[in-house]
């Protein structure tokens, strides 16, 4: 924080202690959501795929553009070039997703899902969406309306107005 004033100093240890107040909250919400997870985690044992070819599969899901590189990839999900190649071996194999050599750089190979794959996708996603709906569902009318204008303001940063479109995309 060189060049910083002491007032600016602390109203960053401020901002940092709010945000981590709030991430803390966000933590227990999203931590109960996980326990209506139970269809998706039967979904993706049924699957025999493993979390991160789960991963790997969404991330290239048809809301997310054109054909992508595991390097993109595995920017995207935080998981190793090494781990994400090795996902999409097992993808290819199972014929979930194709993998290209790119038109002008033969060294990279561009990755998309096949019909199965994004069968497959879609699936996961729904059961993933179902047992959020679960758990709104259980809400009260007045937290719903809540959540609905926390939601709604949050769609106004342009990160997750772009997940959501993805997600809506992916889920059509």
């Amino acid at each position: 924080m060189e060049g910083t004033t002491t007032r600016e100093r602390k109203q960053a240890l401020k901002t940092d202690a709010e945000a981590r107040e709030i991430a803390h909250r966000l933590g227990a919400v999203m931590y109960a959501t996980a326990t209506t997870a139970g269809e998706f985690f039967r979904t993706l044992e049924e699957s025999g795929l493993t979390l991160t070819q789960c991963k790997v599969l969404t991330a290239l899901t048809p809301g997310h553009g054109e054909p992508q590189a595991a390097k993109d990839i595995a920017a995207r999900t935080g998981a190793s070039l090494p781990t994400v190649s090795r996902a999409v071996d097992v993808l290819v194999r199972r014929g979930l997703v194709r993998r290209d050599e790119d038109n002008d750089d033969r060294r990279i190979r561009n990755l998309t899902l096949t019909g199965d794959g994004e069968r497959l996708a879609r699936q996961l996603l729904a059961a993933r969406m179902d047992g959020l709906a679960a758990f709104i569902a259980d809400l009260s009318r007045t937290q719903r309306r809540k959540l609905s204008d926390a939601v709604d303001s949050l769609l106004e940063v342009e990160q997750v107005a772009t997940a959501y479109c993805e997600l809506t995309e992916d889920l059509a």
